[in-house]
């Protein structure tokens, strides 16, 4: 049986596969300890901490609204107003 992940969870995973899942190296890329990531992948409801998304973006070219959507919503495309009033 497969646990769904939160959004937050999803984007720590992301992050983690994009190192082939070295806790070490991601914690290299944040400035902080291997034991931080454990932590922040093994608390109830994991996530990235937010003061290291753009570090990850930047390191990992992984979009800051993957790594941590609810502090950084997805953009808007710039003609969304007008595809919806084409679809409407």
């Amino acid at each position: 049986m497969e646990i769904a992940l939160s959004p937050e969870a999803l984007g720590l995973e992301l992050a983690l596969r994009a190192v082939d899942g070295n806790q070490t190296k991601l914690a290299e890329i944040c400035g902080c300890t291997q034991g931080a990531i454990w932590q922040m992948k093994n608390k109830p409801q994991p996530a990235l901490s937010v003061k290291y998304v753009l570090r990850v973006e930047a390191a990992l070219q992984i979009p800051r609204h993957l790594l941590r959507p609810d502090y950084y919503p997805a953009p808007v495309a710039a003609n969304a107003p007008e595809l919806i009033a084409q679809a409407g």
